[in-house]
């Protein structure tokens, strides 16, 4: 049985994460929960990993038995990622892995959640922006004679909730990334090679976003100003994971750029955090996308 003092410590940090969950801090934390799990599947054997899960187990249980469904979610997919890290699988396959079932349990919690306890994740988060906006709407007036109307809180509502599907999938994609960054380096140290993702020159999107993108356009065109329709929540959805996919493109174009003229390696990194903030600069992405810029670039003149 493996056990060793680094383990011993992983075991610790994953329960004092699960211990912060009903903290203030759970906001920053629960990114960082597959961390220690990632790292003791990938470092340990299935018999030692389970050895080390049992005391971490019974001290939650002995606080608050609650918090033991808490370690089962965060187990799970930490399993999946540590087993594609521990067969040697590729850093997107292990990051797609994770995703997935963050992805699924999600799901999954979203459906016990309704069928044995009705719980409604629309109606509680009309409820959360009625009461953040209660204030605003019980007040005659803001800055300039602007005032809060109930309709603007019903609006806010709907528009959260479209976009439900959208804050799980970029959740999950957040949650996978942040453990892969993390987790692979410390591994890799312990002596677990961990696969790591290609360079951001290197990062191309699948051509088809470009069909995606026209797709998402009938979508919003089709929902016209019915906002609770299906053709909404497909448009208002889809056209984010679009942008962030051209985003993606652009910046892995910049690197390109960047390593085939031999600029200052700094010059890429500024170019790709104007990406978040300045929407046109994503046009690069979908021009690099739809023509062969890379390959102009770097074909030798006559």
């Amino acid at each position: 049985m493996n056990f060793s003092f680094k383990s011993v410590i992983w075991s610790v940090v994953f329960l004092l994460l699960l211990l912060s969950l009903i903290t203030p801090l759970s906001v920053l934390t629960v990114f960082f929960m597959l961390v220690p799990g990632v790292i003791l599947y990938a470092y340990l054997s299935v018999k030692s990993f389970v050895v080390h899960l049992i005391p971490v187990a019974i001290i939650l249980f002995m606080i608050e038995p609650l918090y033991l469904i808490f370690l089962v979610v965060f187990t799970v997919p930490a399993i999946v990622m540590g087993h594609a890290f521990k067969k040697g699988k590729s850093a997107l396959f292990a990051f797609l892995a994770g995703s997935g079932a963050i992805l699924a349990e999600y799901l999954l919690m979203l459906l016990i959640g309704s069928v044995l306890f009705h719980f409604n994740l629309y109606n509680y988060i009309e409820d959360m922006v009625k009461l953040a906006t209660e204030p605003l709407t019980a007040s005659d007036g803001l800055v300039n004679g602007f005032v809060w109307t109930p309709e603007m809180t019903e609006d806010v509502a709907r528009r959260t909730q479209l976009l439900i599907p959208f804050a799980l999938v970029v959740t999950a994609l957040v949650m996978s990334l942040i453990t892969h960054l993390i987790a692979r380096p410390i591994l890799n140290v312990m002596g677990v090679s961990v696969a790591n993702f290609p360079p951001a020159r290197e990062w191309r999107m699948p051509r088809a976003l470009i069909w995606y993108y026209f797709l998402a356009l009938i979508f919003t065109l089709m929902s016209g100003e019915n906002d609770g329709s299906y053709w909404s929540m497909i448009a208002a959805n889809l056209s984010p994971l679009i942008n962030l996919g051209f985003m993606i493109q652009a910046i892995g174009f910049f690197f390109f750029l960047s390593h085939a003229k031999k600029w200052n390696p700094v010059i890429p990194y500024l170019l790709a955090a104007a990406v978040f903030f300045i929407g046109p600069l994503r046009i690069i992405g979908v021009i690099d996308l739809v023509f062969p810029l890379r390959e102009a670039i770097t074909k030798p003149k006559r």
